[in-house]
Parts: structure tokens; C-alpha cells; sequence
């Protein structure tokens, strides 16, 4: 063995307690790298499994039921808010529909829906306006309003004593079947009124002011509940539910 210039035949010794890493580098990095990955990769399989399962199993059809329900539900209570609705003014010349009368017309659950381009015109809706608050005055503003904008106005007067302060929410409109539809475009202008159906066989519409009421809407809102009326409503079918 050829000993290098200057080691005057020394040997080589290994001193200090620090040896080189026998490891490969980044060894920590790829470990976290693929347990990130592995917990991507069974969340993503665990939904797959979930969604396959809800498929196959019926989920959709349980989801479909339950908003059959919810909308018998909202049915049913909207008729018993009709049913329970004040009667229409007695100096109107009309009764109102008695649930359970056969001879009475039963009262509307909402509004009638329009038809596309039979929409009536506010001149052919005959309105009386009664107004059941405190307020004087009240009826004679709104009727004055309306007439601006094209209604036909008939009777003005305070509503009788059993309206009186007993109007829910903005006000009460009371038509028979043949003037449904003059109610529903009355109640465009008239945001929050209730719709009640009597035995009259004309057209004419009763608005009966409520201590909720404070102006009408505006034209803008008015044209805009009308387009909403005339669209036709989705509605569930027996063969979805």
C-alpha cells in the first residue's frame, strides 16, 4: 500500500461520531404526500359508494314523496285559511260561501291563475271598495287610485260592523267564480290580500281594506305579479308521487 507524501506512513483513522445517511432524501416529504393522498382517495370512493347506494336504493323516490307531502301540507292549510276568511260586505248584495253548503260556492285556496293572453283589463273589473280600520277616508283614497289606473270603481262605504278591525293581513277580496279572474288581477295591486269566493254570479270584486294595508303596489310590482299569474304552476302528479 502507497502511503501519500507527508503521512510518514500514518494510517488512516475514522475519528468524530457524526456518519453519513444512508437514507434516501425527502423521505418524510413523500411519506405525508401519499397518506394525503391515500385519505383523498377513500373519501372520494366512500362518496361514490353513498351515491350508488342512494340511487339504487330509492333515495329519490323517499326525497319525491316527502315533497308530495310537504305540498298536500301547504294545500291544506292555505283552505283552511280561506275557509276560516271573514264574510263579504252585507251592503255588497251577496252572501258569502258557508263551508259545507251545497248551495255555496267553497272559497279559493290562492288566486286563480291567468290565462296568457286573456288577462282582463283593469276597465272590465268592476271594484267596491269598503274600508274595515279607523282610518277616514281610506276607501275613497284607494278607490280614487285604483281609478287611475283604468279600474271601474262601483260602491264606496265603510265595511259592516262584522269586518270591522277583523281584516287579516292587508286586505280581503271577495268575488264568485265567474270573477275570479278579476280577483286575481285586483290582487296584483293589493300586496298581501286574501282571496274569498261567494255566491255571486257577476263579476264584480269586493276589496275590503284591513288595518294592514298602507298603498298599493306599484305599477311595476302590479305588472310583474301579473306575468307570475300567468305562468302556470308546477304542480305534483300522481306519477311522481
Amino acid at each position: 500500500m502507497l502511503t501519500p507524501p507527508g503521512l510518514k506512513g500514518k494510517q488512516y483513522r475514522v475519528t468524530g461520531t457524526t456518519y453519513p445517511r444512508l437514507a434516501r432524501p425527502n423521505t418524510r416529504r413523500r411519506r405525508i404526500m401519499q397518506s394525503v393522498t391515500g385519505v383523498v382517495v377513500l373519501a372520494v370512493l366512500g362518496f361514490g359508494a353513498f351515491q350508488l347506494v342512494d340511487v339504487f336504493g330509492g333515495g329519490h323516490k323517499k326525497a319525491g314523496a316527502a315533497g308530495c307531502t310537504r305540498t298536500s301540507t301547504v294545500a291544506g292549510s292555505a283552505d283552511k285559511a280561506s275557509g276560516a276568511a271573514s264574510p263579504a260586505p252585507s251592503g255588497s248584495g251577496h252572501q258569502t260561501a258557508a263551508p259545507g253548503s251545497p248551495s255555496a260556492a267553497a272559497p279559493v285556496a290562492a288566486f286563480a291563475a291567468l290565462v296568457p293572453g286573456a288577462v282582463p283589463k283593469p276597465a272590465a273589473v268592476t271594484v267596491n271598495v269598503y274600508n274595515a280600520t279607523d282610518r277616514v277616508g281610506l276607501a275613497g283614497q284607494t278607490a280614487a287610485a285604483l281609478k287611475k289606473r283604468g279600474f271601474t270603481i262601483g260602491k264606496i262605504g265603510n265595511a259592516p260592523a262584522p269586518l270591522q278591525n277583523k281584516v287579516a293581513g292587508s286586505a280581503q277580496i271577495t268575488g264568485g267564480k265567474a270573477g275570479a279572474a278579476m280577483m286575481t288581477v285586483l290582487g296584483t295591486e293589493v300586496s298581501g290580500a286574501h282571496p274569498v269566493t261567494d255566491t255571486r254570479n257577476d263579476t264584480t270584486v269586493d276589496l275590503v281594506l284591513g288595518n294592514g294595508f298602507s298603498a298599493l303596489a306599484t305599477p311595476a310590482q302590479a305588472a310583474q305579479a301579473v306575468a307570475l299569474a300567468s305562468r302556470p304552476s308546477p304542480s305534483a302528479t300522481a306519477a311522481h308521487c
